[in-house]
């Protein structure tokens, strides 16, 4: 069965144009993967001729490629797992609601990380969104004086949340293990020697 979706027919504002043509191709590649991307699937989901999309990318590549260089930036800006109270009872408290602010953006990664094993030249860009995502993790525990050691295992575990609220739409689990990993990041840092540096 298929989704009705609601196309907006307007035009993208002077100056927006790139900017929503991109939007529209992440939508278009989270919803059926990589193959459904066309010039004119991506024209249809953004309300414009497909030869605005020739004009703006030239190609199917390079419109892939810029399209995951805009998840990465849009990710950085977005994602921060230290909380305005600097707590680690509130670390990654947001987690749930940022996935559900914009599903597609997250199921757009997934996809693409697939597709960058069968297309190298966009491995670079995979890589540069993860490593964005590894970065803030250790920031994130070196805030709460947590060991940086932990930061692949948090990491791997935020992750598998991620993925698990994109496929199934349960932000309560995503809500509830992040509550265990504050526990156990909490008894971690309880059994450290009194005024340990940990970093």
């Amino acid at each position: 069965m298929t989704a009705h979706v609601e196309i907006d027919r307007r035009h993208p504002e002077h100056g927006g144009g790139r900017d929503a043509l991109l939007a529209a191709a992440i939508r278009v590649v989270a919803r059926g993967g990589p193959r459904k991307l066309t010039y004119r699937s991506v024209a249809a989901e953004a309300g414009v001729t497909h030869g605005l999309v020739v004009h703006h990318f030239g190609s199917r590549d390079a419109l892939l490629e810029q399209a995951l260089c805009r998840a990465v930036r849009r990710s950085i800006e977005t994602s921060s797992l230290v909380p305005a109270s600097g707590r680690l009872e509130d670390f990654a408290g947001t987690l749930a609601d940022f996935i559900g602010a914009d599903p597609d953006l997250q199921a757009f990664q997934y996809e693409l990380k697939l597709e960058a094993g069968r297309r190298p030249e966009l491995q670079r860009h995979v890589d540069a969104l993860y490593g964005a995502y590894r970065d803030a993790v250790r920031e994130a525990l070196d805030c709460f004086g947590v060991s940086p050691d932990l930061a692949e295992i948090v990491f791997a575990a935020l992750e598998g949340l991620v993925f698990h609220q994109v496929t199934s739409g349960d932000a309560r689990r995503t809500e509830e293990g992040v509550a265990a990993l504050r526990r156990l990041l909490a008894a971690h840092c309880a059994q450290q020697p009194s005024g340990s540096t940990l970093n």
